[in-house]
């Protein structure tokens, strides 16, 4: 009897074993909800926003000057960006590069596309220059025109919005992400790129300038060059209803803005193109100066302008609001 009953746990035993080996292997092997590949969620965080910033305007990139060796550096790292987040190239071009020569200067455009679908041959530009005005050559202590504000804000601005909207992945409209060269030499770049395009197919130009201090309306605001001309700002305005965040016209007309950034380019072409700011530019002490430096921005002000223009843009970006064509003279 007792020689029966070790036999009979012994079985028992082995039995339960068998089961916790099968169950063990099948845990291993068989997805799950934690192990099983999810796609990226769109998220736009400070952490990534001071990454971009601080590398852009950091000492290494020495001005951004076209036809520099920091220029060609922060380009470098604009298209590992462009290929990190699956940006693909555009028309004929066989990389992120649109490569012209200027005043004897070669120089490049960088250009991402995400494709839409229902419409994806209307297409949306965000849009910001790279460039900036190098080192000064002559001077003690610091001479290099870090160009922090002035536009690395607006690049930090196009890196997030692609990754933002290549993870979302609801662009009926194609979006055209680009970085501008030579903007601070007369919108150069932007010229050259308006020269190719067929306008009618651009329904809406988003450029992004200044977008790293907070402006004299307040906390989570922003302002709008040549609101008046189009109803894009009123689209703008509309969608972001309820979030907190406010849009305002440019109060500084005087200053003829809506003609000074890359958005001019397209707009004398017709298209609803517009700049995005934030920084009360009458009093800015750091404006086209060695001391626009990545620690004289408000990380928090630039990723809340980027969350908003993400916002009021969607329903563009989404192919459900089309803004009226430009008017030029007013």
């Amino acid at each position: 009897m007792k020689k029966n009953t070790i036999i009979l746990f012994t079985l028992i035993f082995l039995a339960f074993a068998c089961k916790q080996t099968k169950q063990s292997i099948t845990s291993s092997t068989t997805p799950t909800s934690s192990n099983v590949a999810q796609k990226p969620t769109s998220l736009i965080d400070s952490s990534t926003v001071r990454k971009h910033l601080y590398t852009l305007a950091s000492d290494d990139m020495e001005g951004r000057k076209p036809g520099t060796e920091g220029m060609e550096k922060a380009t470098k790292y604009i298209e590992n960006e462009y290929k990190r987040i699956g940006l693909k190239t555009f028309a004929d071009l066989n990389s992120y590069r649109q490569n012209f020569t200027h005043n004897g200067i070669e120089m490049s455009n960088i250009i991402g596309v995400l494709e839409g679908t229902s419409k994806k041959d209307e297409f949306v530009i965000v849009s910001a220059h790279h460039d900036h005005l190098g080192i000064k050559k002559e001077g003690d202590g610091d001479r290099i025109f870090n160009g922090a504000n002035d536009d690395a804000s607006g690049v930090v601005g196009v890196l997030t919005l692609a990754e933002y909207f290549a993870n979302k992945g609801t662009n009926e409209r194609s979006i055209l992400f680009v970085c501008f060269t030579a903007e601070e030499m007369g919108l150069v770049g932007s010229e050259y790129f308006g020269k190719g395009i067929d306008p009618s197919k651009f329904v809406a130009g988003i450029n992004l300038e200044l977008i790293g201090k907070e402006p004299k309306t307040g906390p989570k605001t922003a302002w709008l060059t040549g609101f008046e001309r189009s109803d894009f700002g009123k689209i703008i305005q509309k969608n972001l209803e309820g979030t907190g965040y406010q849009l305002f016209p440019d109060p500084y007309i005087k200053y003829n803005l809506f003609f000074r950034s890359d958005n001019a380019s397209l707009a004398r072409l017709g298209v609803p193109s517009h700049t995005f700011s934030t920084t009360p530019i009458d009093v800015d002490p750091d404006y086209h100066k060695v001391t626009d430096e990545a620690k004289t921005l408000d990380v928090g002000v630039l990723t809340e302008t980027v969350k908003a223009v993400a916002k009021g843009t969607e329903s563009i970006i989404n192919g459900m609001d089309t803004p009226t064509r430009v008017v030029l003279k007013k």
